[in-house]
């Protein structure tokens, strides 16, 4: 039985619904928030639906402030750029309002606002979450705007360490949102690349749980809905964006992905990871197009369990059909097959690979990897990925 033991976490109160974007006012009075920050990205600033939320605190007497100098790969400065602000402010929570970018910032503010240790001194490496001072921590109330990350849900956020290019993962226990509001309607003016890039994160979240190493069927199950979920509705959510019965169980998949990868994630995304540092790309896009390839590398460690999870979700023919509903899923949102047609002039030397690689095996997702993650095998994928090569 000592294989069976292991360490499970869920996540916290979600508000679930159209329309729920009404009760911020109220979300923000039950998390003790009188002075919220609201950290947003630049492009969503600008939109209608920013303009109508902020109306909803200035018209229930809410003081806040609003930061957005947030990158689609957010960086280190842009951390210590809201720090100010909060500080400035005098903000004493943070509404982190949009897609993964701006929860994993806003989440990150609030955590470092009041820390007398830089933010890499608590880097997801055994026990330097303890490193905090947890009292100096500050509220946080998730809004996600798109359906992938599932940060909402989420007890870290991915910060890129700018000198060295590459993206750290910082936790504590309280970065957890207190209270999340997933309402579908925030997401209906998603753009179909958007869409496209971050369900197919939410689905490498899921399918990564789910064919980790260890024992946690909790997350088994959860993941295995979350792929059926994308399946079932990526595509309508993709064709009609105001389908807002796909856009919710969209965001029921995202923030299921969330919660089962506490199991582990694996080599999408450590190769993922270091291709977005160098090169800034959207990450769920990212995922996408190294997915098949990853896929076909693990077979002979998941077959078995793709074969269930392809009959969970009523797709024939056993890891070959579900290999082939991920490639087909992929043309229909319009994903690029190969690295060098998502990257314009992608066509990386022998040293670059060998960088992209080095990164890949040491990143934190690399050890959930049904198969040891080598430099040889993040080459080989990193290859197969660039030529096609299925």
């Amino acid at each position: 039985m000592t294989n069976l033991v292991s360490k499970w976490n869920y996540p916290t109160t979600i508000r679930f619904g159209a329309g729920r974007i009404a009760e911020l006012p109220e979300v923000l009075r039950d998390t003790g928030i009188a002075n919220p920050l609201f950290v947003t990205d630049p492009g969503l600033a600008k939109l209608p639906v920013v303009a109508s939320t902020l109306k909803l605190l200035a018209d229930a007497g809410v003081a806040h402030g609003v930061f957005s100098d947030v990158k689609p790969n957010p960086v280190e400065s842009n951390l210590y750029a809201g720090v100010e602000v909060f500080k400035a402010g005098g903000h004493d929570g943070v509404i982190a309002f949009g897609g993964g970018s701006a929860l994993d910032l806003g989440k990150l503010i609030a955590f470092q606002a009041h820390q007398s240790r830089p933010v890499w001194d608590f880097e997801d490496i055994g026990d330097w979450w303890t490193r905090a001072d947890a009292s100096r921590i500050t509220p946080i109330v998730a809004v996600p705007t798109t359906a992938g990350t599932g940060s909402e849900v989420g007890r870290a956020g991915v910060l890129t360490h700018e000198a060295s290019h590459t993206k750290k993962v910082i936790f504590h226990p309280k970065m957890m949102p207190a209270i999340v509001i997933a309402d579908p309607e925030l997401t209906a003016g998603m753009p179909p690349f958007i869409t496209a890039g971050t369900g197919m994160d939410a689905l490498a979240h899921c399918l990564e749980a789910y064919c980790a190493p260890g024992y946690h069927p909790m997350a088994d199950g959860i993941a295995v809905e979350g792929v059926r979920l994308v399946f079932e509705n990526l595509p309508k959510a993709f064709a009609n964006g105001s389908d807002l019965t796909a856009r919710a169980h969209m965001m029921s998949a995202a923030a299921m992905g969330a919660t089962a990868f506490q199991k582990g994630l694996g080599a999408i995304h450590s190769l993922s990871h270091p291709i977005g540092a160098l090169y800034d790309t959207h990450h769920g896009m990212t995922n996408a197009v190294f997915m098949p390839y990853v896929l076909a590398f693990n077979r002979s460690a998941i077959e078995v369990r793709i074969e269930r999870l392809a009959a969970y979700c009523g797709i024939a023919g056993g890891f070959d059909g579900f290999a082939d509903a991920v490639l087909n899923l992929r043309r229909e949102l319009g994903v690029p097959h190969t690295l060098p047609a998502f990257i314009d002039g992608f066509a990386p030397d022998q040293a670059r690979k060998n960088l992209i690689a080095d990164m890949a095996i040491v990143d934190p997702t690399a050890g959930g990897n049904p198969i040891e993650l080598t430099r040889d095998g993040a080459l080989s994928l990193l290859n197969d990925a660039i030529e096609g090569k299925l």
